[in-house]
This record gives structure tokens, sequence and C-alpha cells, in this order.
């Protein structure tokens, strides 16, 4: 499931689940700056006790961001994840926990996933730096103008795996970070933190869940927590979901596709590398000091409220007269075990089934007419109902062929459209272009990214009427840049050869004509489709997909060795008989370590993360596994435009060759590597002023060397096992174990005894707004009835003819506004000159005071305090709620 397309579809299906965070910006006063206090109310008027860092999704983006430049080295890197992390605490203030989860070592089915990332990347990099040389070498043989070629060393982000000397380091700097904010960060002083690195086996998001899941089912639990996880994949809202906690948030960075990315050899904005023509950069700023400086603005996050999907599912999934108990809790696990089928991170989506053609409404359509047939619910704790699940499938497999017909019905539509506009633009284009400070620009967009102005235009003028008097053999067409001299390239003349039609990937499978099934199984499995034994193997592998990612969403990993071993899905239609198939798995798998896994997942061109001998393995001829490192491999585009889409034939690794081939080249490795070749666990931290402190230091006097139960009335429920750590220098920090469950035991998937149901948010005309395709703006913080306060006409008149625009000083730079304007926070340091404010929220009763401040229409009006500047009056207009400025 690709994680925009999924965002997409549900943002605009459930609109009023995103809220805009509000966030409160750091301070700087005389050049130093001043963090944000994160122990004061959250400004997004709830208070969150848990706070959940998928860390992948922090580290990627800081170690090889998009849009701004690279760190420099790996200090760099590290500041960049702190700081991250640091926006993200302030943003969501936890209370109680923290709790970062990096991925370590992933069950097998995980990692063909990251295998063909991983192959992917390494070829898409080495292809880009080809192509980057040949339009260098075309550019500056035609006499074009680039910036010299820096010679560095390129960040490779398949670093970013457990086992990695990087993965190492970035643990012990989280660990000196989590240390420093216990120590001096106010917000930090009473959470617990628990670290669970690259050493701790399994992926992040799945190793928080695993976390919730163990503690939600030990007595102690406080089953009203809220709950906020930090990550943009698509799975976490099925995760988030599956826990059945009331109160359950997601926080991620504002998805903006299409944001500018400078090029790779002139760095500038506007084309890519194939596209640029070398011309000479604009100068930007009087003395060029903003040249380094890119058109991006800070990514602006968002909340996704779980308990407001909840009610939407539960609306759209009640159904009448059904022949058994209607339960929203069950109907909530039947939708996540649903969405699997459009694709996840273990199995390939079914070919009839597009998020982009609204497939999982189509299913949640069958889902309610059959349901009534099924006797029950698909799934119950993780287990797949498969005599039910059957007939869902049947019934989308009946209408298999009408699917495939309308999608080639409406990408023919989409492309006679297409061509059509590009006719209209052909047509309406002139025959001859000009460029440079000439070209056309559209209204507003002459100081956008890529297009060349001129700062000064008298003097570009001139200096082009100088170049004709004194080049006569200068074409009056040639059109110049800003700095007078003529352009490489001139002007465009429109080709009359260019076709129509861009060209279209051969689709030799035509699943819109009949006997697609036949062509399918032939060429995507080079088979027969009358092989009815082999399409039941791969249906049955299917199954035993569904229920092992059912499984790990709602129990944990059912197997560390599972993985589906083909690269394509059966149809629909394909799914009869299942009800017999076994859906059990084997007992007692265990992760491979991390130096296996990165044999398991690296391409050759990665080797250097791995020990010498290790690394011949993946290049020496006469290996024994060399055939696991293609050097080159078929993307099979599957229906799809670009390559990315595609499907990339790897094959897959035979684990017991790799071991055997491991086996020999084990002795070779040193003391370090051996260490980050083990398996961890996860540290708690606590700082000094925690109740648990004392606890863990009588334990590091006492030399304990038995496992301790986490007393849990120290740590607000928390429960486990502590055991000490050896290589601790100071005793704010020890090992943290979950509590443990018999293998064969189910955790529940119900909401909890104790639970309250959060009060209902969506109102009879937010089930419109989902519908009529209107622009929906999401309401900023969880208060909707948050009221802005703004000035009115009569103050911005007066503050234009008074204050310097965009000076900052003036006669009322100092001049305190009343309280009503300090909604968002109560808190703000006091101004030079300015009285004291009277405390609004003296009067709450402590379990109060984390609820944030009252509705602005619930405050005190203390007007009458404020004394009056001389030469002035501040004054408050209580009917219209708007600031005026009143001259005396």
């Amino acid at each position: 499931m690709g994680v925009p397309a999924f965002f997409r579809w549900l943002s605009r299906k459930y609109p009023s689940i995103i809220v805009n965070c509000v966030e409160e910006k750091p301070k700087e006063c005389n050049g130093v700056k001043i963090p944000v206090d994160a122990s004061k109310p959250n400004p997004n008027d709830v208070e969150f006790d848990n706070l959940y860092l998928d860390m992948n999704g922090i580290i990627h983006p800081c170690t090889h961001p998009e849009d701004k430049p690279a760190p420099k080295n790996e200090d760099e890197m590290m500041v960049a994840i702190f700081e991250y992390i640091d926006r993200l605490f302030s943003i969501v203030r936890p209370r109680r926990l923290l709790y970062m989860a990096i991925d370590g070592v992933a069950p097998r089915a995980k990692m063909n996933q990251q295998r063909s990332r991983r192959f992917r990347a390494s070829k898409e990099g080495m292809e880009a730096a080809v192509e980057k040389q040949r339009v260098r070498e075309e550019i500056l043989a035609k006499g074009g103008f680039l910036p010299p070629e820096e010679i560095k060393e390129r960040f490779d982000s398949n670093c970013i795996t457990p086992g990695t000397e990087f993965m190492d380091n970035l643990a012990k700097c989280l660990r000196y970070y989590i240390a420093d904010r216990l120590n001096n960060d106010p917000g930090w002083k009473n959470l617990t933190v628990i670290l669970s690195d690259a050493s701790a086996p399994g992926e992040g998001e799945h190793k928080i869940m695993d976390y919730i899941r163990r503690q939600r089912a030990q007595p102690n639990h406080d089953p009203n927590t809220h709950h906020c996880l930090c990550g943009a994949d698509a799975d976490l809202i099925m995760l988030g979901l599956a826990t059945h906690e009331p109160n359950f948030t997601i926080i991620r960075e504002e998805f903006k596709p299409n944001k500018p990315k400078p090029c790779g050899l002139c760095n500038q904005f506007g084309h890519e590398v194939k596209d640029c023509e070398g011309l000479p950069r604009e100068k930007k700023g009087k003395h060029d000091e903003l040249a380094d400086s890119l058109p991006c603005a800070e990514g602006e996050f968002i909340f996704l409220r779980l308990n407001v999907l909840r009610e939407y599912l539960e609306r759209e999934l009640t159904m009448a007269s059904l022949p058994f108990t209607f339960d929203v809790e069950r109907s909530i696990d039947d939708w996540v075990f649903m969405c699997f089928f459009v694709g996840n991170d273990f199995l390939p989506h079914l070919p009839s089934l597009e998020i982009r053609e609204n497939a999982i409404d189509r299913l949640v359509n069958i889902y309610k007419n059959v349901v009534h047939k099924t006797g029950g619910y698909l799934t119950e704790s993780g287990y797949v109902n498969l005599q039910r699940v059957q007939m869902i499938m049947l019934a989308v497999g009946e209408v298999e062929d009408s699917i495939f017909k309308k999608r080639k019905d409406d990408e023919d539509s989409f492309r006679r459209r297409q061509k059509e506009k590009r006719k209209r633009m052909k047509r309406d284009q002139p025959a001859f272009t000009p460029s440079g400070i000439l070209t056309p620009h559209a209204l507003g967009s002459r100081n956008s990214p890529g297009s060349q102005v001129a700062s000064n235009p008298r003097q570009a003028a001139y200096e082009m009427r100088m170049q004709n008097n004194s080049s006569p053999s200068i074409s009056p067409n040639t059109s110049f840049t800003s700095d007078g001299s003529p352009s490489p390239i001139g002007g465009i003349k429109r080709k009359a050869e260019d076709s129509d039609s861009e060209p279209e990937p051969e689709d030799n499978v035509r699943l819109w004509e009949a006997g697609w099934k036949q062509r399918y199984y032939k060429n995507k499995f080079d088979v027969d489709a009358a092989d009815e034994k082999f399409r039941r193997k791969v249906v049955q592998s299917y199954v035993e997909g569904l229920c092992w990612v059912l499984r790990y969403y709602y129990q944990g990993c059912a197997s560390w060795k599972w993985y589906y071993p083909f690269h394509y899905a059966p149809f629909a239609s394909d799914f009869e008989g299942i009800a017999d198939m076994p859906s059990d798995f084997e007992k007692g798998t265990k992760p491979f370590k991390p130096l296996e896994q990165l044999m398991g997942v690296f391409p050759a061109a990665s080797g250097n993360f791995l020990p010498p001998s290790w690394r011949k393995l993946m290049s020496d001829p006469d290996s024994s596994i060399i055939d696991f490192y293609p050097e080159d491999f078929a993307i099979d585009l599957n229906g799809k435009k670009y390559a990315w889409q595609g499907v990339a034939l790897l094959p897959f690794v035979d684990e017991r060759r790799l071991r055997a081939a491991l086996e020999e080249v084990y002795p070779d490795l040193t003391p370090e590597e051996t260490r980050r070749n083990s398996l961890g666990g996860d540290v708690l931290f606590v700082g000094k002023h925690h109740p648990l402190h004392d606890f863990i230091l009588e334990l590091y006097q006492t030399g304990s060397t038995e496992p301790v139960d986490v007393p849990p009335e120290l740590c607000h429920g928390i429960q486990g096992k502590f055991s000490l750590d050896e290589e601790a220098i100071l005793p704010d920090h020890i090992n943290f174990k979950d509590p443990q469950f018999a293998e064969d035991y189910i955790f529940k998937a119900v909401m909890l005894p104790g639970a309250r149901k959060p009060a209902a948010v969506l109102k009879p005309s937010d089930w419109e707004k989902s519908s009529n395709g209107r622009q929906w703006k999401p309401q900023l913080g969880f208060n909707r009835d948050r009221r802005p306060v703004h000035l009115d006409q009569a103050a911005f008149r007066t503050l234009g003819h008074v204050m310097p625009r965009g000076s900052g000083t003036g006669i009322y730079s100092n001049a305190a506004p009343p309280p009503a304007t300090y909604q968002g926070n109560l808190y703000r340091p006091l101004l030079r000159g300015q009285a004291q404010i009277p405390k609004l929220m003296s009067n709450m009763r402590p379990q109060d005071s984390w609820r944030g401040p009252p509705p602005l229409f619930q405050q005190q009006r203390f007007d009458r305090d404020i004394p009056e500047k001389e030469g002035n009056t501040l004054c408050h207009h209580p009917q219209e709620d708007t600031i005026g400025i009143k001259l005396l």
C-alpha cells in the first residue's frame, strides 16, 4: 500500500480526522536561542501521556533530506536528529513516557521488501551518477556554465540498517541526548524514557505495539492513557486501530507533494538534471548573500485523531438486521484486515484491487452485502476465519472482469484528455519562445525558483543594446541573461516532429481482454494457467501471508522465518477452497543476527559496511552465494508507468545456503564486530527527580544479579523486569524487559474495562464534508471552538501610520497586549515595562492543570488592571472580541 496514496484517500474520505498542530517556536534573545518550555500546558488544548517515536521516520529525513542541504558529516546528522526530536517533544509534551524505537532485525517477510528497496536504491544511485556525468559533459562541450564538481563521498542511506557502525554510533548519541534532556529540560523532569535501539530485534513500530499490548494486559494499566505515535507509514493507522485504545493519536509531517528540488548539476531550481541547460545563476540578494538559501519552509505537523476515524467507521460499518450481535470493535478489526488486500509491506496487492480505484470502498460494500451470510465477523483478536474470507473474496472475483475493463476504459479516457491538452498547448504556443530575462512568466511567479529576472532592468536593457552594437554577428533573436551575455541556447524553436503522445510501456497480459488469467500466470509465473497445483500453491502462500500479517498486527511476530515466496499475487477468483488451508506457523523461530540480515538485504555496492571476508562473498565469482547479489536485474512495470512503481525481480535468499556460507567467515569477526552482531534489549532512563530514580540507585548499590520486578506505583503503572547494565557509568538507566507471556497467549482485541469513550467529535455537517468534494481545511488544535483573536480595521490603520513596516520598532513595540491575546500560551515572559498579569489558572484544581487554558469566552477580563501607557491606551471591545488601539 503506497503511503501517499492511502493517506490521500483516507484524508479525502474522512477529513475531520486531521488537525493542524499548534506549535510554539523557540524564542531568541540577544542572539541566544531560548528553547520552548514543554512543562507548560499544551497549546493544542490536549494533554498526552505517552509519546512513541518510530525513529527511522526521523533518521532518514535528517541524514539525507530532499528539500534542503544535506548534513556535511555524521556529527551534523546527529544534531539534526536531536533538533527534530526536540521539536516533536515541544508539540506533543508527553507527561508520563517517551518511547524511542529504532528498527532492529526484521522478520524474514519484511526483509524481502528491505532487500528490494536497497538494491533499487543502489541501482538508481549508480544510474543517476552516470546520467549526471553525461549531461555535465554535454553542457560543458556546448560552452555552458556549471559550478565546479564537488568531490565528496556520497552518503549511502543503506547504512541505516541494524549492524552497521552508523547505527551503533546513533545508539550511543541518543543515550547522551536522553541523559542531557533528563537533567536539563524541565519538560523531561518526571518523564520515563525507554530506548529500543537497532540491537533489539523487530521493526520500530511493532516494538512499540508489542509494548502497548503487553502493558494493556497488566492490572495496573490505565485504560484511558492518551497515546501519541509519531511516524509517516500508512500501517501506523492500522496499528493504532488494532490496539483498541480509546485515545490514540498519530502525529506526522504534512505530506506536500512536488516539493522543489535543486538540480544536481547547477544547484538551481525549476528543472531536473536531464533538462539542465547550464545557464548562469542569478544573483540572489544585493551581494549574493542568499546564494546558499533554499526556497523551502519548515515542514508543518498534523495530528490524525483515530478516535474520530473510529466514529467514521462506526457509522459506515453499522449494519441493521444482522443475524448476530453488532460489535463495532470487531467490525473495525475486519476493516483493518480488508485494507491488507490493497497492499502492505509483506504481500503484493491483488491485481483487481487498487487503492486509487477506491478498492477499500468496494471491499466494504461487498463485506456489508455478504456478512449476513457469513454468520459472523472475519477476524477475532488477530485470527482469521478463512471460510468467511472465502465468501468475500469470491464475491470480489465475480466482478474482477468488469474491474479490469473499467480500468482500461479509464486509462484510455485519461490518455485522450492528456492528448487533447497537449494539442491545445501546442496550438496556443508561439513558434518562437524567447528565453533569458525575456521569458514570459505567469502573474505572481517572477520570483519563483528557476525564473530569471533582472535585478536592474535598466542596466540589463543598456547592456543588451551595447552587446547588439558591438556584436553585429549576433542574431536579433538571440536572448541574453541578466548580466547581458548572450544566452547559450537562444530562442527555443518548436519541433515539428514532436509527437502528440508519449510511448506507453508494453503490456503483454492485457487484463481487459478475454484470456487474461492464462496470460497473467504465463507471463508472471511462467506456468500454464491450467496448472491447478501451482495456482493452489500460490493461493495457499498468499492466504498464509494474510494470516501472518494479521497475527503480526494483533499478537506479535508468529514466525521470524515465514515469507511470501512470489513476486506477484493471485486473483480474487482463485480463493476457492481456502477454508481447509492450514494457517499455523512454526513455533520457536529466532530472528537473524544483525550482520546476517545485512548479508540478506544489501547489494554488493554497500558491502563496505560489512567485514572484509563477509564482503568478499558478495563479489567473488567463486562465492557459493554470488547469485544472491546480481549487479543488474529486471524491473517489471506490471501495468504501471514509472520504474519506482514496478516490481524488482530479485532472487529470493535461501536461508540455509546463506547460513552455510557464513559459517566459514564467522571466525574472522573482531570483538567489536561480534558485539555489533549480537541482539540486545531495551534501556529505561529516568532523571534524578523521578520517583523511580532512588529505586534504581539502590539496585546498583546492592549489585543485584537477578531480574527485579518494576514497581508500577513509581512509574505510572509500567510493569516489566529490571536488570543492571554492566557498562553503566551513572545509575540513570537500567535494562528493561516487557512482561513475558506464554507463546500461545492471546492478547484480546477489545476495549478494556474502565475505558471511557471520548466525546463525539463529528457533527451532521461533518458527514457532508467527506462526500461533496469541497476543499476541506483542518481545524487548529483539538478545541474546535477555538476563536482566534484579531485586530480590527481601526487598529491596523493606526499601526500602519505609527509603526514602520517590518521594522519591529516604534512607540508601541514594548506595549503589552491584553490578557485575552494569551489564548495559546498563558505563560509568556513579561516584556520590558509590562505590568504583572494576574494568574488566570491560580484557582484551578491540580488535576485540571493539565487540561490547558480555558476557551477564550470563559476567561476573566482583567482590562481594568492594565495600566495605561503614557500617550496611548489599549482597550478591548467585548462585542467584537477584537483588540483596538485608542490614541489620547
